[in-house]
This record gives structure tokens, sequence and C-alpha cells, in this order.
């Protein structure tokens, strides 16, 4: 079992490494000046090359690199030279715990540092701090509401196995799977915020906290969560509702459902006591990934609906070409990606020894 979950973490570590080695040389082929990026195009050329050496932009490309990695590794090493570019200052990458001296080197333990923002100076970890809550209540919520209505529409339509309702249910679950987010996103926004704003109290305010007209108390407006939710929930809805019905007919047609028919029981307490727990397998892996999924795509939803979390944050640096800002929201989003797959993973591995075989 420890095997399977080295395993299985090796695999996210190195996904991750991946995902590191492609971001930085994307983003780094880029030709623009981070100096003059901070500084304006009218800094002299002594106050861009300070700038540029304190980035470490003066450098090689590969060593640019593993500054960059040393930068991430929660272990790294600094010069004790204050004129190097990986010189320690607490200032730059906060707290940490030294762990020992070689010479003129030190190693310290500390919270991985996502560079400063070019535009604002400011450290990308608060950035990101700022913003997430707000992406992981929009995913939470979106797959709160794509999970009930899924099992929901999906008992109904194996119950009503082909009629009218379970082609019906079918059908919309097609059309919600096969619409872009950022599509839907659209249309829901102009129809239910502009066309019936009127009548729906609906609006693109962007944030569940708001101010009042005084901006002197903050109030919460859950109203503004509900279009974001529903277009963001539409296709893992979709998928649910379809999951939910084949695996729900596949446990009806099992010889113990049968023979709590035979006993007396009603459609009712078959679902409830006996079939439903035991056809919610499918919908707890599609519950698992496509949270991971909703957290790296609710970008476009965040930016149709001004909602203000890491997907808005990330789109207005791609604009502003405040590139340590993508770097890592784009870092933090796959970490977070990697970690819940690799748990799924394990927790299936632990309750089905089958899986550890593969």
């Amino acid at each position: 079992m420890l095997d399977y979950i080295f395993k299985k973490i090796l695999n996210g570590v190195l996904v991750l490494a991946g995902v590191v080695t492609v971001i930085f040389f994307l983003f780094n082929i880029i030709p623009a000046d981070p100096a003059k990026m901070m500084m304006g195009q009218q800094a002299n050329e002594q106050a861009l090359a300070s700038i540029r050496k304190e980035l470490g932009t003066d450098k090689p490309l590969a060593t640019q690199f593993f500054i960059y990695l040393n930068d991430l590794s929660p272990v790294s090493f600094h010069s004790k030279n204050k004129d190097n570019s990986t010189f320690f200052a607490e200032e730059k990458y906060g707290s940490s715990f030294t762990l020992f001296s070689i010479k003129n080197i030190e190693i310290h333990f500390k919270f991985p540092y996502l560079r400063k923002s070019y535009q604002t100076n400011k450290k990308v970890s608060s950035i990101i701090a700022e913003t997430l809550p707000a992406t992981f209540l929009l995913a939470f919520a979106a797959m709160s509401f794509a999970t009930i209505l899924g099992i929901v529409f999906g008992i109904f339509a194996a119950l009503n196995k082909d009629t009218f309702l379970d082609r019906l249910l079918l059908f919309l679950a097609s059309l919600g799977m096969s619409g872009p987010s950022f599509f839907v996103a659209i249309i829901f926004a102009w129809l239910f915020a502009f066309v019936l704003g009127d009548y729906t109290g609906l609006n693109l305010s962007g944030s569940i906290l708001e101010l009042d007209d005084f901006g002197e108390g903050v109030h919460l407006q859950f109203k503004n969560l509900i279009l974001p939710t529903f277009t963001l929930g539409i296709r893992p809805l979709a998928v649910i509702t379809q999951l939910m019905r084949n695996s729900l007919l596949d446990v009806l047609s099992q010889d113990y459902i049968r023979t709590a028919k035979a006993k007396g029981l009603n459609n009712y307490q078959i679902i409830i006591h006996h079939a439903l727990k035991n056809s919610l397998g499918p919908i707890v892996t599609a519950v698992s990934g496509w949270f991971a999924s909703l957290m790296a795509g609710a970008v476009f939803i965040e930016f149709v609906f001004g909602w203000k979390g890491i997907g808005k944050e990330m789109l207005d640096a791609l604009d502003n070409f405040d590139l340590p800002v993508v770097m890592g929201a784009v870092l933090v989003v796959s970490a977070i990606f990697v970690f819940i797959n690799a748990l799924v993973d394990i927790i299936y591995g632990i309750l089905d020894p089958r899986v550890r075989i593969y």
C-alpha cells in the first residue's frame, strides 16, 4: 500500500515539475522586459540594470530557470552575498527556518516564493491568497448544484426509463455537455442580467461581498453567485445526470433488488435503502474530478461575470503582461488539480485493493 501511495505522490510531483518547466520557458520567450514594466519606459539604464540584477534576468535563461526552481522549492539554497540575486532577504522570501550553512551558501526551509507582480510590486502569493477563496466558493457552489440536481434528475430518468421524461432529461444533458462554457456564460449574462435584469434582479457586479451606498458596510450578495454557479455547473450536471441514470439502472437489475421487490417494498424504499448507496460510486469519481476541473476552468466564467477570483486576476494579468501573477496562478491551480486527483486515487486504492494492481 505504501508503494502505491508513494507512486501516486511521485507521479504528482513529476506532473508539477513538467508544468513548472513548460510555464517558465513559455513565458520567458516572450519579448518583454520586466525591468521596463516595473520602472516604466522612461527609466534610465542604471535603474533598469539594477532591477534586472535583482530579478536575475541579466543571467542566461538556464540560470534563470534554476533560480526560479530554487524560489519555488521549500528547501532552497541562497548566497550570503547581498549583491547576489539569490541572497535571502526576509522581506522578499518571508520567514524561514535555516537548516544549515556551508561556506557562502545558506540552506533554508521556506514557503514557495512566487515572485512579485510587475504592476503592483505585491507578492503573487498575497494576490492569490486574496482571490483563490472566491474561485473555490464558485467551484464548490457549482459542484454542489450539479451534484444534487444531477442525482435527482438521474433517479427520475432511471425510474422512468424510455419515457418522454427520460428522453427529455437525456436530451437536456446532451445539450448541456455540448455548450462551451464561455459561450453559455455570454448567453446567460445577456439574457438574465441585461434583457431580464429588471425581473430577475441579477447583475454582473462580480462579488458576493458588496459595500453599501456610503461605502461603510459590507453586505453578502448571494444573488451574484447564481448566474456564474449555474453556468459553471451545467456541464458537470449533464455528466452526473447520465452517470446516475446508468448506474442506478445497473443496480436495479441486480438480484437483491428483485428480492426487495418480492418482499413488497415500494420504489421509494428500494431507492433510498438499497439502490442509491450502491450506485453512487461513479458519481464520487465524477465529482472529485470535476471539482478540480472547475477550479481550473472557471477563468472565462469569472471574466464574463466579473467574478473577482483567481481566473479573472489571471486574465487581467495577461492583459497587462504581468507574467509572475499569471505563472503563479497557473502553478497554484495545477497544484490543486494534481493534489485532488492524487488524493482520489489514493482513497480508491485504500477502498478497493484491485486498483493497486494497475
